[in-house]
């Protein structure tokens, strides 16, 4: 068992789960989205995004690409809440669902990686 893998694996996971965790609830209610949990999720992101560089392989990139967007859509979700509660429109319906929307395209993105990660392993133990 390769402990590199097994860490790769971790992240990526925790990165979906983290992702999910935030997104799953009302849409436009405040109280079952915890701020805290986007926070964790950028940040997992992040160190799955620094884990994905250096495959030279096919598979490397379109995972190197799920977590860029990914990344991107919970930056864009984080930064917008951070600029609302700001002006004081934290706790507001469309701030909440625009944050939850953003994080929604992350899901999407963590498991088309989750996915790839999954069938790169099945094919692996085939060859």
């Amino acid at each position: 068992m390769s402990f590199e893998k097994v860490v790769f694996g971790f992240f990526v996971l925790l990165a979906a789960t983290l992702n999910f965790g935030f997104f799953i609830g009302d849409l436009a209610d405040p109280r079952v989205h915890n701020v805290n949990e986007l926070y964790a999720a950028v940040v997992v992101n992040l160190v799955a995004t620094i884990l994905k560089f250096g495959d030279r392989t096919q598979i490397g990139a379109i995972h190197l690409a799920t977590s860029l967007v990914a990344l991107i859509q919970l930056l864009a979700a984080a930064g917008y809440f951070v600029w609302a509660s700001q002006h004081g429109h934290a706790n507001d319906v469309h701030t909440i669902s625009s944050v939850v929307s953003l994080s929604g395209g992350a899901l999407l993105a963590n498991i088309v990686s989750v996915v790839l990660l999954v069938t790169e392993t099945v094919s692996y133990r085939r060859r």
